[in-house]
C-alpha cells in the first residue's frame, strides 16, 4: 500500500471501499506493507506528454495517400491532407495529435518531452523499489465512480484526471488488473486495481480470483 494513492483527489466512498479490500486481504493471510511512490502525482502529466507525442508520430502516416481512408471531395494535395485528417480523426484524437506535435517541436522538445522521459525513468525506479518489498500494489481504479454519459465531455481536464490511477502502469510498463469491490451510495460499482511486477500477471489473476470467490462475489 502506497499512502500517496490516497491523496490524489479520492472520493471518500471509494477510499473506504479500497481500505476495506486491504483489510480483507490482511484478514485472509496477506502481509500488508507500506511503500512509497512519492512522485506518483507526476505520472498523469508525464503520460499525456509521452502518449500524445507517440500518437502524433505514429498517426502522421494516415494522410489519405499511403495509409488511411481518403476524403472523397478534394481539389489539391493539400486539400486531401486537410480533409482526410479532419474527417478521419475524432476531436480527442486531433487534440492529442496537436499536443504531441507541440511537445516534439523545436524549442519545446527539451522542455517537455525529454523532461517527461526523465520522470518516466524516475517512476520506473520507484515502482521497482516497491516491488522489492511486495508482490503487488493495491489502489483504486478511479478517484470517483462513473459519471453520466457526456457529463464531462467539455471539461477535458476533469476527464483526464480520472486516469490518475490507471496511467502510471502504462508509464512504467507493468501489468494491472481491475475488478469491482463494492458499490457506492448510488449503487454504482467501485473499482479495485492491483498492480504487479513485469510479466507477473499470474499473481494478479490469483489475487483477483481469490477476492471474487471469497468476498461475496461482487461483480
Amino acid at each position: 500500500v502506497a499512502k500517496e494513492f490516497f491523496s490524489l483527489g479520492l472520493d471518500s466512498e471509494v477510499e473506504t471501499a479500497v481500505k476495506n479490500a486491504i483489510e480483507f486481504y490482511r484478514a485472509n493471510g496477506a502481509e500488508i506493507v507500506d511503500v512509497s511512490l512519492k512522485n506518483i502525482d507526476l505520472a498523469l502529466s508525464t503520460y499525456y506528454v509521452l502518449s500524445s507525442a507517440e500518437a502524433s508520430s505514429n498517426l502522421g502516416r494516415y494522410d489519405g495517400i499511403r495509409y488511411g481512408v481518403r476524403a472523397n471531395d478534394f481539389k489539391s494535395l493539400e486539400d486531401i491532407y486537410i480533409k482526410t485528417r479532419s474527417e478521419g480523426f475524432g476531436k480527442e484524437v486531433q487534440r492529442r495529435i496537436m499536443l504531441g506535435n507541440f511537445v516534439l517541436s523545436s524549442g519545446y522538445f527539451d522542455a517537455y518531452y525529454k523532461k517527461a522521459q526523465k520522470v518516466q525513468a524516475l517512476l520506473k525506479q520507484e515502482f521497482a523499489d516497491c516491488f522489492k518489498k511486495c508482490d503487488a500494489l493495491i489502489c483504486p481504479v478511479s478517484p470517483t465512480t462513473a459519471f453520466k454519459l457526456g457529463e464531462k465531455v467539455n471539461d477535458h481536464i476533469k476527464m483526464y484526471l480520472n486516469d490518475v490511477y490507471t496511467v502510471p502502469v502504462n508509464v512504467v510498463g507493468v501489468p494491472a488488473i481491475s475488478f469491482p469491490c463494492a458499490k457506492d451510495s448510488k449503487g454504482l460499482p467501485i473499482g479495485l486495481q492491483l498492480i504487479g511486477k513485469k510479466f507477473d500477471e499470474q499473481t494478479l489473476y490469483n489475487l483477483a480470483n481469490y477476492y471474487e470467490k471469497h468476498n461475496g462475489g461482487e461483480r
